[in-house]
């Protein structure tokens, strides 16, 4: 399977083992509760995966990669504890606690959370030493004698013996104990994630053309070569970086972060390519309905390359402001939220509901449930309903009008972000209607827009005329757009 299928069966998984019965207990019992084994290539997403479903099952992470740990870290140390049995007096030995089972404690302490996921990853490319420690978690969910705390999932990755010569298989009798999940690299997959999760769009326009240059792993003469989903992430955040900064973007640059130096000097050269265009077309007159002739003529004549590069500038300008868009419309909904929650009980003080609110963010702060953008905003709206200053002596409507007033100015901001992006969606339709009519530049710009999931929910929510007389000819089909629109109610 892929990895989002991976990460559904996994997120499933956790749901089931977590859910509870009327008496409160788990449904599965912990003994019962199989550990997962996520075996796949190097660096396709695992840990990714496993971030992303603490924070949509809202429950904690511990993290470890086993390899970088002794016998004595992960198990404990050795210790003399006097025992009596039948009246005689033996000397047995037993363990300090693990680090790792210690880290989970902590991490229940830290973040008041006391369900999570515990990974480990790297599992099977062990030492000798170690080795036999895996199986007994495996198999008994303990390190050394201390059990993996209840309420605790168990997930455990590793890499195919091609990819590892240190590799170790696992006998029957663990592979009896645990639930198998094979993994493998698919691109398209991985474009999803990339577009929504906002990638370079320079990586997504040359691995629109190149495809086959997303992940390899090899061997030549000169070592061994390799391009992992992780290289292409990483050096996304590295060429955001150096652009902001100013900073020039080498080959060797790019190399460090794709170890196949035939790729490496490919995707420079696109890079540089690829600035050109976005200097040529000047994709901010395209949004805004100001399209000269002249590029029209230029596109009939450009090569499917140029073409192609071309509708991901448009969409990335597309989603660029979508995602401007959608901050302001999370802020607004959150502080209408707060203002509900403070108009349902006024007997409390604004500062009151103030400082809950405040609360509130930390909590979720401390139990790292927050993304980046979610923490931004949380932190605009406390910005702006703490500069409210409300005399708790008036009577309730003459209390609560004033700290409406901010609200409606941001409101309004919203709003005409909204109908902003709307008319740029248009713009950016006309144009690819004139220049490639329904040609397979359409379709790739189609497909890739709706990709996002910030621009699916805004298309969902409103009606483009546009964009629908595409989704329906171009068939992004009959399940897209039934999701798109079951999103809408």
């Amino acid at each position: 399977m892929n990895i989002l299928q991976a990460k559904n069966e996994i997120k499933n998984t956790v749901q089931a083992y977590l859910s509870k019965n009327s008496f409160g207990e788990y449904e599965i019992e912990a003994k019962n509760q199989r550990p997962l084994l996520l075996i796949g290539p190097p660096g396709i997403g695992k840990t990714q995966i496993m971030e992303q479903i603490a924070k949509e099952c809202q429950i904690g992470l511990v993290s470890y990669t086993i390899t970088h740990h002794t016998r004595q870290s992960a198990v404990g140390l050795p210790f003399i504890q006097e025992k009596e049995f039948q009246g005689k007096t033996y000397s047995i030995t037993e363990y300090t606690m693990s680090e790792i089972i210690a880290s989970v404690y902590s991490k229940m302490e830290d973040t008041g959370l006391k369900e999570g996921i515990l990974f480990i990853d790297e599992i099977n490319c062990v030492s000798e030493t170690l080795a036999p420690t895996m199986l007994q978690f495996l198999q008994n969910k303990t390190f050394g004698n201390q059990k993996v705390p209840c309420g605790w999932i168990i997930v455990a990755a590793g890499n195919p013996s091609e990819y590892n010569k240190s590799v170790r298989d696992f006998d029957v009798v663990t592979m009896d104990r645990i639930r198998y999940i094979h993994v493998e690299t698919d691109y398209y997959v991985w474009k999803e994630y990339a577009i929504s999760n906002h990638i370079h769009p320079m990586i997504l326009s040359y691995l629109e053309l190149k495809p086959n240059h997303f992940y390899t792993v090899s061997t030549s003469v000169d070592g061994m070569e390799f391009v992992t989903a992780r290289g292409w992430e990483d050096l996304s955040y590295l060429l955001y970086t150096y652009e902001k900064m100013h900073l020039e973007i080498s080959q060797d640059t790019i190399y460090e972060y794709l170890h196949h130096e035939d790729i490496a000097e490919d995707v420079f050269a696109y890079y540089l390519v690829y600035k050109k265009y976005q200097d040529d077309y000047g994709i901010d007159d395209i949004l805004n309905g100001n399209v000269s002739s002249t590029i029209y003529a230029r596109l009939f004549n450009a090569d499917f390359d140029e073409r192609v590069s071309v509708v991901n500038l448009v969409m990335e300008g597309l989603l660029r402001q979508v995602n401007v868009y959608s901050f302001e419309k999370h802020c607004t909904d959150l502080w209408f939220s707060f203002l509900k929650e403070y108009r349902k009980d006024m007997d409390s003080s604004y500062l009151d509901h103030t400082k809950a609110f405040m609360s509130n963010y930390r909590d979720k702060l401390q139990a790292e449930l927050l993304s980046a953008s979610q923490k931004h905003e949380y932190e605009f709206v406390l910005n702006n309903i703490q500069k409210v200053m409300v005399d708790e002596s008036l009577d309730p409507k003459s209390r609560f009008d004033p700290c409406t007033k901010p609200f409606f100015e941001q409101k309004e901001k919203m709003e005409k972000l909204d109908s902003q992006l709307k008319l740029e969606i248009e713009n950016a339709f006309e144009f690819m209607e004139n220049a490639f009519k329904n040609g397979q530049e359409m379709t790739i710009f189609v497909t890739n827009l709706t990709m996002s999931s910030e621009m699916a929910l805004y298309l969902s929510s409103h009606t483009i005329d546009i964009y629908e007389k595409y989704k329906q000819l171009l068939l992004i089909g009959t399940q897209k757009a039934r999701l798109l629109d079951e999103l809408a109610h």
